[in-house]
């Protein structure tokens, strides 16, 4: 059973840095797509940053501040946040996206808050 806990979240002023870090627990040896997705103030999830074997995609607006790794040994998944600013602020969540079988599941957890003041 796929289960993802994020951690990291918290208040910070503009310009500071956080670290969201997200523990998967279940099989990791599958190929999966790991990422990072925000709500602010809309109804919807925005991407913001996804790796998938030596592969990176980040939205134009976290390019240059934001970060994400994957340490698959610890099973963990981190997004470097800096030079964050008030739009940041929102709830981040982390998702696994696999194959299994043929087809295609996806996992997120339960959100962790980011609340950037200016």
């Amino acid at each position: 059973q796929v289960q993802l806990v994020e951690s990291g979240g918290g208040l910070v002023q503009a310009g500071g840095s956080l670290r969201l870090t997200c523990l998967v627990s279940g099989s990791t040896d599958i190929p999966d797509e790991m990422g990072w997705y925000y709500q602010g103030t809309g109804s919807h999830r925005d991407m913001v940053a996804t790796t998938s074997g030596d592969s990176t995609r980040y939205a134009d607006s976290v390019k240059g501040r934001f970060t994400i790794t994957r340490d698959k040994k610890k099973s963990m998944v981190y997004l470097e946040m800096k030079s964050l600013k008030p739009g940041d602020t929102g709830t981040y969540w982390c998702r696994r996206s696999l194959i299994r079988s043929g087809s295609r599941y996806e996992y997120w957890g339960q959100g962790t808050q980011v609340t950037v003041s200016s």
